[in-house]
């Protein structure tokens, strides 16, 4: 049988590199050898801080997830390579490069229908980021961006640039990104907007895209809404409870905060788009090379273990971090 390498979490800030023999190949399975795999931040520090409320174990399981939380658990969903060996039933993907939703691994199985081939024009090292540009793409529909708006993004994050890119991509729109780490305007300006300090950031907009993880930076949100405008809410704050201020105008503008999560397509778009459709889309969008703004860090998969709770606990300038495989 073959051997394999992955990541677990086995305790609080603590990761592991361990053995396990891939299955057998099924008649419509594929065995991919990984190039590169991405650090979702966000998510992952919540999981190596244990951080995983008991109410949402089911909910929050990656698909290709070992273990249970809170630990251990193999845990990521940020992965590319290559296939190289396929089922009678998927010879086609021999030889292709592909994106696969399965956790920080060197060679894994898995079904074909789990993998969907990532175009000619985007590079294994960029195309990590379709698990994030997907969970972008959700955000901006459930904000429901329109041409024209005034959009503010508060958290300037991956996600945070991400769906700040993408909304800058609507017709006539005004974008600002905003956050206390005014480091990554470059990044910003590359992928075409602004990036500035909350205390600088203009008010009366019409759709707030929050993605900071933080209260302060949920209740920055609410203050840059003009009357009636909507707070679409990206992030997860897993067992955390934030302060959040709803006094002040929060009723009076009749203010409205949605919750968006990447799991659910939204219902207006649910009967045409699945998630494999909408995955694509992400795959596709990333053909454009100003992405490459937001990779700012790759070491080998073999340092995995000591590097990802460095990785997951920053808060600085990292944006992000990948391994190679």
């Amino acid at each position: 049988m073959s051997v394999a390498h992955a990541l677990w979490t086995t305790g609080p800030g603590t990761v592991e590199l361990r053995e396990e023999f891939l299955p057998v190949l099924g008649t419509a399975d594929v065995q991919v050898r990984a190039e590169f795999s991405a650090v979702s931040r966000g998510t992952e520090s919540l999981v190596l801080a244990g951080g995983v409320p008991p109410s949402q174990h089911d909910v929050m399981r990656a698909p290709f997830q070992a273990g249970e939380f809170p630990y251990p658990v193999k845990y990521g969903y940020l992965s590319v390579g290559t296939v190289e060996q396929a089922g009678p039933r998927a010879l086609d993907l021999v030889g292709r490069r592909v994106f696969c939703l399965h956790p920080h691994q060197d060679r894994y199985v898995v079904p074909a229908a789990a993998v969907l081939p990532v175009p000619a024009g985007v590079p294994a090292g960029r195309a990590v980021l379709a698990g994030m540009l997907e969970t972008a793409v959700n955000g901006v529909w459930d904000a429901g961006v329109g041409i024209g708006d005034r959009v503010s993004v508060v958290g300037a994050g991956v996600l945070g640039l991400l769906v700040a890119a993408l909304a800058a991509r609507v017709p006539g729109t005004d974008v600002e990104a905003v956050d206390v780490r005014t480091d990554r305007a470059a990044a910003a300006e590359r992928l075409g907007f602004a990036l500035v300090a909350p205390d600088d950031a203009r008010r009366g907009r019409d759709v707030v895209l929050h993605t900071s993880g933080t209260g302060a930076g949920l209740t920055t949100g609410l203050q840059l809404l003009g009357d009636e405008g909507l707070l679409a809410e990206l992030s997860w704050y897993g067992d955390r409870s934030v302060q959040v201020g709803l006094g002040e105008g929060f009723h009076s503008r009749r203010l409205t905060i949605r919750a968006s999560q990447v799991g659910k397509v939204p219902p207006a778009r649910a009967p045409r788009w699945t998630t494999r459709r909408r995955l694509a889309l992400a795959l596709d969008l990333l053909a454009d090379e100003r992405f490459d703004a937001l990779l700012d860090g790759v070491t080998p998969f073999a340092t995995g273990a000591e590097v990802l709770p460095r990785v997951a606990a920053a808060d600085g300038g990292a944006l992000c971090h990948r391994f190679s495989y």
